[in-house]
């Protein structure tokens, strides 16, 4: 009895005791001043559309993808006023790589003999990847080949594909150069899942992970024993995050992976070690989504039935070496991006939902994962889904809101210090004539890049450049003193942000990709 009064009094004095800093602290967010941003259209290359790599598809070895380098180099694709005969894309423009440096945006190029090429990731030093058109036909297909390439100060170089193969595609490049992606090769493949899921046909190859440098060329990662995989992300010790199957037996109820294809493990390579399954949570399908230079690995897996999916941290010497995230209380999560620290972000479900619901229809909130803690970042307004897609060094988190679950992102937001999360809306100047629906990357000087919408529904890339003390006197920052209130997530006034009924989903952006890779379904929001 005397243990448990002691124990009472000690817990109120020191709830007394720290109720003044909590509350000191809780006035201090209150009164900080809302961030302000210089807000730059990129513009396109003569075309209707632009966009940053933004897309988080969560499919075969990469959720996204670094658009800013750490100098503030923003890399993308944009749309040509070259019209595409053959209507490649949605808009039926050819697409142009482009980096945007200085208040300059430059047309990287193509190969020689190609008429469009796409950016897929920039590296903290500006080294830029992604895929261009090298002026040949895939006899496969019938199509024009797509090759890897690398640009570096203006200049591009082809990676070529493995022997016997034809296509490669190159998902994101470190600050040595290296990059990684898939490429067929030479042997027929029963599944041919890369044929079928881009030009709906089974007659094709194998699509293998690689790892590219100057030094070694295309270096193929090799499997989990099935007949494919795909690499996603490097990180600057040259290890390697992607995805492959484990076995050449078809499985009918394969979640997203994929029906009637082979089991689908996420892999950890590297040079000493070569490829490691990862494994999943009792599924057979398992996505990686983020790789930080400690060698963690993010991404989504399966439970057994694949049925329900979790979020996951694995790390090659950890206890455990695979870990289940959890949910917000539902039953699915997916962790979209991490950072060096162990930061993960992504989205969760919430309970309860409503019966039927599937995948991005479900009710999900943005998340942040910290220390073993999955905090609910909340939404935008009334809209009840959200998804966060970055996080820096400093833990400012990016992502965005959709007033209908599974439908078009609304508002892109801002969250740090605690939350909720801001309206990147609210934080320009009012009269932008860009929505600011889609940010896609936040670097650790605080710049976001992303993809908005226009009032005639096209899309543009946007910049946000932070009015801090760093960038006090940049023009277009000195008269930003006055500001809108920022819209929070339990706002109940907001400004009214009008998106044209025909706004394009995410998906049909395009956003810097040609393609639907194999495996995962890409998600409308």
């Amino acid at each position: 009895m005397k243990s448990r009064t002691l124990t009472s009094i000690i817990s109120t004095i020191l709830f007394a005791s720290l109720a003044v800093p909590i509350r000191l602290a809780a006035q201090e967010r209150q009164n900080k001043q809302q961030p302000h941003y210089k807000l730059i259209d990129l513009g396109t290359l003569g075309g209707p559309n632009s966009g940053v790599p933004t897309v988080f598809y969560e499919i075969n070895g990469t959720a996204g993808a670094r658009a800013i380098s750490n100098q503030g180099t923003v890399a993308g694709t944009a749309d040509t006023s070259t019209v595409d005969p053959i209507c490649y894309l949605d808009d039926c423009f050819y697409p142009g790589a482009f980096q945007w440096q200085n208040g300059v945006l430059n047309n990287l190029g193509t190969l020689p003999g190609g008429q469009g090429s796409v950016v897929d990731w920039i590296s903290g030093n500006g080294f830029i990847t992604g895929n261009s058109e090298n002026g040949a036909t895939d006899p496969l297909s019938s199509l024009p080949e797509i090759h890897a390439v690398l640009w570096q100060r203006g200049q591009i170089v082809d990676l070529g594909a493995l022997p016997g193969g034809f296509e490669s595609f190159a998902w994101s490049v470190n600050n040595r150069g290296q990059v990684v992606g898939f490429s067929t090769n030479g042997t027929l493949d029963p599944y041919s899942y890369f044929y079928f899921q881009f030009f709906g046909s089974r007659t094709g190859t194998q699509v293998r992970a690689f790892l590219w440098d100057k030094q070694n060329g295309m270096q193929d990662l090799g499997t989990l024993g099935g007949p494919d995989a795909w690499a996603g992300l490097v990180n600057e010790r040259g290890q390697v995050a992607g995805i492959s199957y484990t076995n050449s037996t078809a499985n009918a109820a394969n979640a997203t992976c994929g029906a009637n294809v082979p089991a689908q493990d996420p892999f950890f390579w590297e040079k000493d070690t070569g490829i490691i399954d990862i494994g999943t949570f009792g599924g057979t399908c398992g996505i990686t989504n983020a790789l930080n230079k400690r060698g963690q690995v993010a991404g989504q897996s399966y439970l057994a039935g694949n049925l329900t999916a979790h979020a996951f941290l694995w790390q090659k010497n950890g206890h455990p070496q695979l870990a289940d995230l959890g949910t917000l209380g539902g039953d699915n999560a997916s962790a979209l991006w991490l950072n060096d620290a162990g930061e993960l972000v992504g989205y969760a479900d919430l309970p309860p939902n409503p019966p039927g619901c599937t995948g991005l229809t479900c009710v999900h909130h943005a998340f942040l994962w910290k220390q073993g803690v999955m905090t609910d970042l909340g939404t935008i307004g009334t809209d009840p889904c959200s998804r966060a897609v970055s996080v820096n060094s400093k833990g400012q988190v990016v992502g965005f809101t959709a007033a209908v679950c599974g439908g078009n992102a609304t508002h892109g937001f801002l969250w740090e210090d605690g939350g909720p999360a801001i309206d990147l809306n609210t934080l320009v100047p009012p009269g932008s004539s860009i929505a600011l629906t889609t940010p896609a990357y936040i670097n650790d000087r605080g710049e976001i890049a992303g993809s908005g919408a226009l009032s005639n529904g096209d899309t543009h890339a946007f910049l946000l450049i932070p009015c801090d003390e760093n960038y006090a006197n940049t023009e277009g920052c000195e008269d930003q003193i006055e500001r809108t209130p920022a819209l929070r997530g339990d706002a109940s006034e907001r400004p009214k942000i009008a998106l044209p009924e025909n706004a394009p989903s995410i998906l049909r952006q395009r956003l810097g990709h040609w393609y639907h890779i194999p495996g995962l379904e890409a998600s409308e929001y």
